[in-house]
């Protein structure tokens, strides 16, 4: 018998179904994931290293100005003829935790006065040490106008540096190296070397800077600030 079209017994053609079966989907499914996974990671590793990289930036040029402020103090230096009007003193103090800061206490000369509207000469009395408490670290500048040896050791309190692992100060007499310099000494020495490094634990090199300034009578031998990219001469230091 032949099945004609049209009748109700003859043979329908379908179309052929198209779509993805539920394993497909599930493959593709797990491939989207790890690679928005894979996405996420290296963003996140992009970020990590340009954080990373700030904090490097930041780290060296807060070093960099401190070293370079208390270079620019120590020019000034006020180095009078009568020791006795010359104020230059250096002591070490533990903080404790294997930790310690140099203080350096010195008058220098200054153009710029601290206080807008008070009456001011031009010799100040200026301070460097190392504040720690549990959480923070930073390099302190204490500028007192009118130093006075009737009053208690006062004047302005700054922070000119943040995250700050060591303040670090020696003095050369002519023959060797000291780490702290008495008023007792009633004379200046003939170098100052100071060494500030950043606080960075996870860094084998932090930032650090280190200046030799020297403190001779003499103008034959300039002011030197010695970096890590290298050598840089400034002015020597005057004497009244």
């Amino acid at each position: 018998m032949v099945l004609k079209p049209g009748n109700s017994n003859s043979m329908e053609m379908y179309p052929k179904k198209t779509g993805f079966t539920l394993v497909e989907v599930l493959v593709a499914s797990t491939i989207g994931v790890f690679i928005a996974l894979v996405a996420v990671g290296a963003l996140r590793a992009i970020v990590a290293s340009a954080e990373m990289v700030d904090s490097n930036i930041n780290a060296a040029a807060e070093v960099r100005f401190a070293a370079q402020m208390i270079a620019r103090d120590l020019q000034n230096l006020y180095d009078d003829e009568n020791i006795e009007n010359t104020k230059f003193i250096g002591i070490v103090e533990d903080l404790g935790q294997d930790s310690y800061t140099s203080y350096l206490i010195f008058y220098t000369l200054g153009r710029t006065k601290a206080r807008i509207d008070q009456p001011e000469g031009d010799i100040y009395e200026v301070e460097y040490y190392l504040m720690q408490d549990e959480e923070t670290s930073s390099l302190m500048r204490r500028l007192w106008p009118n130093p006075s040896e009737d009053f208690e050791p006062g004047g302005i309190l700054t922070v000119i540096a943040e995250g700050i692992d060591t303040f670090d100060v020696q003095y050369f007499d002519g023959e060797e190296w000291s780490e702290e310099w008495p008023e007792e000494m009633q004379v200046l020495p003939d170098l100052v070397s100071i060494s500030i490094v950043a606080r960075q634990s996870d860094r084998a090199n932090p930032p650090s800077e280190s200046i030799i300034v020297n403190l001779a009578r003499s103008e034959a031998e300039d002011v030197s600030i010695l970096t890590d990219g290298g050598q840089t001469a400034i002015s020597p230091v005057s004497s009244e």
